[in-house]
């Protein structure tokens, strides 16, 4: 009979290191006063545990350094180029790929060519880059997020489908205005949750009768259809990779920042079924991105990529990958904090406002608990709330605050072990103990879009 194990460990063995920071206390509090309070703005020698994103932060396998040493440099046409579109046709079963660098530069080409001044785009919930590249162009994105999101504790296994009903209402109503609805799998600015097959086919279905073309923001794609399959008893004995192909043929195109689920650490690309839609954004991308068949990376990239997506689809990854989310999310909520459940893809979720009652969103209670996790553990993290997703009202230029308060932990894939998780978890136990110390932020310095990645902050 096959032995049971409860001990998590990780499918490979590692093969190079690199060491990691150790500041003290002091130090890291001097590094916090430079930075403004703004972890974006951290040297990375001063972090120990880098949370802060899983996007180009991956540890890329023997396979993919030894692709790199492969990778076709020729300008236009190279065979590294065939094998990332063999690759990404075979995913997503669509003719047109276009590589970019990253994944907002797959948003800007996708809007730029799509969207006009005063229409809409719709969405489960578009994360940040996503949203300030459809107002660029003058139009305003809207989410229609599961109304499960409004319980933390809530195990509905499908938290990241987009509201059905009010998607239906709102194109009943205003269809016209709808360029075209993104779907993210999985659903990052709610927890990392997955979207399950059903809800995207019946928002297709919804959007199809309106001619209202349906794109997959893609980029933790594998993560969600491992999910799908633990989660959904139809898909239960399904191939990780043929789910993920059922869930591509309900969309018209995907876009994807590969630096996730492709273990990337730069890379990105868009995939269409229209020629013409392909035709239009490679006009437009030769301006900013280079020739259509390098798109802004070198072949090498290109190269790893193609290896990376299909080496995330390996199961034995993927039940390693989720089950460590999992871990670390129990840990934490052991340690003392709420998280969003249940776990998601690629992060643990702090639901910052439930942990600092008494800091009001208008104060960033997830800065302040992010700056607390560097000061005191050297963990790096990033707020989710009021700061990344809030809003100014027009007229009095007011806080709008965001619908939760939470505090994203990203995991890099295949960088820590489970004594880091421990290491990290034993850290915030201590830290549970004194969070109603905790003071609120205020702007000193405020940037006009995108702003928590440069704007100065400093305590109340």
């Amino acid at each position: 009979m096959d032995y049971r194990y409860k001990t998590i460990i990780e499918p490979f063995r590692i093969k190079s290191v690199e060491p990691l920071p150790m500041l003290s206390r002091a130090e890291r509090g001097l590094a916090l006063e430079k930075a403004y309070f703004n972890l974006f703005a951290l040297p990375a020698r001063t972090v120990t545990f880098d949370l802060l994103t899983d996007s180009g932060t991956s540890a890329m396998s023997a396979h993919q350094w030894a692709g790199i040493m492969e990778g076709d440099e020729s300008y236009a046409g190279s065979a590294s180029f065939e094998r990332f579109e063999r690759a990404v046709r075979d995913l997503t079963g669509m003719e047109f790929v276009i590589p970019t660098h990253q994944g907002r530069s797959a948003e800007y080409l996708l809007m730029k060519s799509l969207v006009k001044s005063g229409q809409v785009v719709v969405g489960n919930t578009h994360f940040d880059t996503t949203r300030a590249n459809i107002e660029l162009m003058g139009a305003e994105a809207l989410d229609f997020p599961s109304t499960a999101n409004q319980d933390s504790e809530s195990l509905d296994p499908f938290k990241g489908d987009i509201d059905l009903e009010k998607l239906a209402a709102h194109l009943k109503a205003n269809a016209s205005r709808v360029a075209l609805a993104i779907l993210t799998i999985t659903n990052n600015a709610v927890g990392g949750q997955p979207v399950s097959p059903g809800n995207i086919e019946a928002a297709r279905n919804l959007l199809k009768t309106h001619g209202i073309p349906l794109f997959l923001d893609c980029a933790r794609f594998a993560e969600n259809a491992f999910l799908v399959k633990a989660r959904d008893a139809h898909y239960r004995d399904w191939p990780v990779k043929r789910i993920a192909q059922e869930i591509f043929a309900l969309a018209d195109g995907a876009l994807m920042s590969a630096k996730k689920d492709a273990f990337g650490n730069i890379g990105g690309f868009l995939a269409v079924r229209s020629p013409k839609l392909a035709r239009d954004i490679r006009n437009l991308m030769v301006v900013t991105e280079g020739f259509p068949t390098y798109g802004g990376l070198a072949g090498r990239d290109l190269e790893a990529l193609a290896i990376g997506l299909s080496e995330v689809v390996d199961e034995h990854y993927l039940a390693y990958r989720i089950r460590s989310i999992e871990y670390f999310g129990e840990g934490i909520e052991r340690a003392g904090f709420k998280t969003i459940k249940p776990s998601g893809g690629h992060a643990v979720y702090i639901d910052a406002g439930a942990s600092l009652p008494h800091i009001p969103p208008t104060e960033f209670p997830g800065l302040s608990l992010s700056v607390a996790l560097f000061r005191e553990i050297g963990i790096r993290s990033v707020e989710v709330g009021t700061l990344m997703l809030g809003k100014k009202n027009e007229k009095t230029g007011a806080e709008i605050p965001a619908p939760k308060e939470l505090v994203r932990l990203a995991m890099p894939r295949r960088v820590y072990t489970q004594s880091h998780a421990d290491y990290m978890i034993e850290g915030m136990a201590q830290l549970a103990n004194t969070l109603g110390s905790l003071r609120g932020y205020r702007f000193t310095e405020e940037a006009p879009v995108l702003r928590h990645f440069t704007s100065k902050f400093a305590p109340l």
